[in-house]
């Protein structure tokens, strides 16, 4: 017969080995079964873009007229008419004003009937001259009385002359009474109103109005002296020169354009660096046939900075910076990542271009950029990948 301590050894003993059962499965499970490795992380990687580029050169500089001129008359009159409209484009030979004429009018008709008084003198006196000839032959006037005839004929020669010249000055001057366009362009406002006396002849003459010429126009810009002696390398290498066959192609824009689409052409630069700003002044010239470009207006320019060349670019986002380091982050075909250094030029297309670093044919990260570390293992998709 089972005694009660001899059941509950029996029954202390099973729950034991169960418990050692129960533990063991778990130890054994817990070391057959390790925890899943993190996912790699994703990045998109692309190759630099490599293509024939031309680098340029940006200054900021301003229009100017070809042909500026102030509106003087070179007569001096009353103002009787003015026949433009103020800010209007005008054309060469336009009639702008005119000064009343009534007194040059006059003077012309009084010159010209002072020729036909000379001439007449100078008739007679040719008259008295030819028979003085024919009768100092035969000893009936003196030799002094001849001499006398050919010096009055001369004389009245000479005034014939002046006469006129007096008659094509005062024509002159009748003609200086209308004020015409010397040059085609845009007028400015007149600065004197009909009926006002007026001065000319001067360069102190009363001012009329002022006449710009707009097409062609000029850009004038200033180029400091480090660019300077980078053009006149670029010249000694035939890419710049100032031959008229061979000009050198500039592109501008305005202050609120972002694209350069207006071409010209270098046509000058200065024979001297200025000491005060250490630069040299250059000028472009570009067609204006809508004459939207007007004297005094800012723009931006662009020159040819170097020679054409094969270059490797890169989007900016794929650039990192650590203190004065610029680096990118390279992916190779097992997926590892590594750092690669890397030198800066300007931006052309939209694009940095890489001085040295790259040779492009590297897979360059470009986004995920904040998941990978130098030496890191990636999962690597295309930007044409989708999800």
């Amino acid at each position: 017969m089972t005694t009660p301590y001899r059941g509950r050894a029996i029954f202390i003993t099973i729950a034991i080995v169960f418990l050692l059962a129960i533990g063991g499965f778990i130890y054994f499970k817990s070391k057959t079964s390790a925890p899943p490795a993190p996912p790699l992380p994703v990045v998109t990687v692309s190759p630099p873009v490599v293509k024939e580029i031309t680098e340029w050169d940006e200054y900021i500089g301003r229009f100017q007229a070809v042909d500026l001129i102030d509106l003087r008359a070179r007569v001096g009159g009353y103002l009787e008419s003015v026949h433009f409209t103020d800010g209007a484009i005008v054309q060469k030979d336009d009639l702008l004003f005119v000064i009343d004429p009534r007194p040059y009018q006059a003077a012309l008709n009084e010159a010209e009937a002072a020729i036909v008084a000379a001439q007449t003198k100078a008739d007679y006196a040719a008259n008295e001259f030819k028979r003085s000839s024919n009768l100092v032959k035969s000893g009936s006037v003196s030799q002094g009385n001849f001499d006398e005839k050919r010096q009055q004929q001369e004389q009245t020669i000479a005034d014939v002359n002046a006469a006129k010249a007096a008659a094509e000055r005062a024509r002159l001057d009748l003609e200086f009474t209308q004020v015409r366009a010397p040059i085609t362009g845009k007028i400015s406002n007149k600065q004197i109103s009909e009926g006002n006396l007026i001065t000319g002849g001067n360069a102190n003459g009363t001012l009329l109005a002022s006449l710009v010429s707009l097409d062609p126009i000029y850009f004038y810009f200033d180029v400091d002296e480090q660019n300077y002696l980078k053009y006149v390398k670029l010249q000694n290498l035939g890419i710049k020169a100032n031959d008229p066959e061979r000009k050198t192609p500039v592109y501008v824009a305005l202050m609120d354009e972002k694209e350069f689409t207006r071409k010209g052409y270098m046509d000058f630069s200065d024979n001297r660096i200025d000491q005060n700003t250490g630069t040299l002044r250059g000028r472009a010239v570009f067609e204006n046939k809508n004459y939207i470009l007007l004297p005094g207006l800012f723009g931006r320019i662009r020159i040819p900075g170097s020679r054409s060349y094969e270059a490797v670019l890169l989007n900016d986002e794929a650039i990192m910076t650590d203190q004065a380091i610029k680096f990118v982050y390279i992916v190779d075909k097992e997926g590892t990542v590594s750092k690669r250094s890397v030198v800066l030029g300007p931006i052309v297309d939209g694009m940095r271009v890489i001085r040295e670093g790259l040779k492009g044919d590297e897979s360059v990260i470009i986004k995920g950029l904040q998941r990978v570390r130098d030496g890191a293992k990636v999962q690597v998709k295309s930007p044409t990948d989708k999800g």
